[in-house]
């Protein structure tokens, strides 16, 4: 199945995915530093009569950040539109959507902004970086208990990160809406973990779409 870009705009919601696979060197270097069929990730945010956001990290800064309105590398808040365009024009990458459901309540936007607060502008790792944390990841790390009825908590504990990869910033937000359990490390996640073929195990009930591929028109 796929849509255009102007329907997939039209349909995104907060707290929707999308992610992008490339064929570069850069981009099967990340697929290989992190074991991942894609190599980017980044979240919708919605919110009111602005027009939809993306929420991610990159290296680049192609578009300017709308939280701080500079230019700036790291993580960023992006017209959406514009920025799956760069990420498939500029790049070279394939887009999908994948469709939160149920949609985010006011509640998670509401955690949604105080993560942009709180992460926006947060360094991007190196490439070094980037492959040591993905197996600093894999190794077991304590665990919070989980509530046995796997229910949203009432507070979520807010996490601040020295550098963030784009799947750290999706994890870390969607930990805050109360949609991934607290306590895991944020390095645990990579972009294939928010591909179909991985399970998040989102609390409440929630789940995440089929991809959705979405086509770009040509620059």
């Amino acid at each position: 199945m796929s849509i255009s870009l102007d329907e997939a705009v039209e349909l995104t919601r907060t707290g929707d995915v999308w992610v992008f696979r490339g064929r570069s060197m850069p981009d099967r270097a990340i697929q290989l530093t992190t074991n991942s069929p894609v190599n980017h990730v980044g979240m919708a945010v919605v919110l009111d009569d602005m027009p939809p956001l993306m929420w991610h990290a990159e290296l680049g800064r192609s578009l300017p950040d709308l939280w701080t309105g500079t230019h700036q590398r790291g993580v960023q808040l992006h017209d959406l539109r514009d920025a799956v365009c760069v990420w498939a024009n500029r790049y070279g990458q394939r887009a999908w959507l994948r469709q939160l459901d149920p949609p985010a309540d006011a509640k998670m936007e509401a955690s949604v902004l105080r993560t942009i607060a709180r992460l926006d502008g947060t360094p991007f790792p190196s490439t070094a970086q980037l492959a040591w944390r993905w197996l600093r990841g894999r190794v077991p790390a304590p665990r919070l208990p989980v509530p046995r009825a796997r229910q949203r908590p009432e507070t979520v504990p807010e996490r601040t990160l020295e550098t963030a990869y784009c799947a750290e910033v999706v994890a870390v937000t969607y930990e805050a809406m109360g949609l991934l359990p607290a306590g895991r490390r944020p390095n645990w996640y990579d972009p294939g973990r928010f591909w179909s073929g991985d399970d998040l195990g989102l609390h409440g009930g929630a789940r995440l779409g089929s991809e959705i591929e979405v086509r770009i028109p040509p620059r």
